[in-house]
């Protein structure tokens, strides 16, 4: 598989597949169900998904729960993570390319990226933004790192690895007809259900 920038590689490869052995159990199911529960509460009628950045499905793995029979799809880069989300998702439904070679042909009722823009380079975002607004037919969720001016900072020791940003202010501002309809925070540090410092935001197309 080509890759464009060196983000994607270094996702496909074994860093992105050591990823899966951190990110995984019953507790952050759990995590999930509770973040997902907030996030999507003013969203109505969601019997369609897709994910783009999946991993294995632990997000798709709460959805399916907190809306049973939803038709879900995902984009995933690695392999390895690809094939496990198999058994969650139909895998004809699984895409495992980079998000920058997929080619939208239906849309869905809800499309949904948490913590994945964060790591993808600056430069593409505006692809990355087109494919998630074409890829939705009602509900936009993104869900990353939040700053109000774009920074990058080190992660686990490589550089131009992650990046925040204002990603769903640059997205209503390319695309004015996602309008914001809610948005909040997830603390690692709450005692119950916590999430990795995560800012999300819900918008709507109009």
């Amino acid at each position: 598989m080509a890759f464009k920038t060196d983000q994607e590689a270094f996702w496909a490869g074994e860093f992105g597949t050591a990823y899966i052995e951190r990110n995984q159990g019953d507790a952050l199911l759990a995590a999930n169900l509770d973040f997902f529960g907030k996030a999507l509460r003013q969203a109505r009628g969601i019997r369609s998904c897709i994910e783009f950045g999946a991993n294995i499905g632990m997000n798709l793995k709460a959805l399916q729960l907190l809306h049973p029979g939803l038709d879900s799809h995902a984009i995933e880069i690695n392999s390895a993570a690809a094939e496990q989300l198999g058994r969650l998702v139909p895998p004809s439904q699984v895409h495992n390319l980079s998000i920058l070679d997929f080619s939208p042909e239906r849309h869905w009722d809800l499309a949904l990226i948490k913590g994945v823009l964060i790591h993808i380079k600056p430069e593409v975002l505006p692809q990355v933004y087109d494919k998630l607004v074409s890829s939705t037919q009602r509900y936009l969720l993104v869900a990353e790192y939040y700053n109000p001016s774009p920074v990058a900072i080190p992660y686990r020791g490589h550089t131009d690895r992650l990046f925040k940003r204002d990603f769903a202010g640059e997205i209503m501002d390319r695309h004015p007809q996602m309008q914001l309809l809610d948005y909040g925070f997830a603390y690692r540090r709450d005692p119950s259900f916590p999430q990795d410092d995560i800012t999300w935001f819900l918008m709507e197309k109009r």
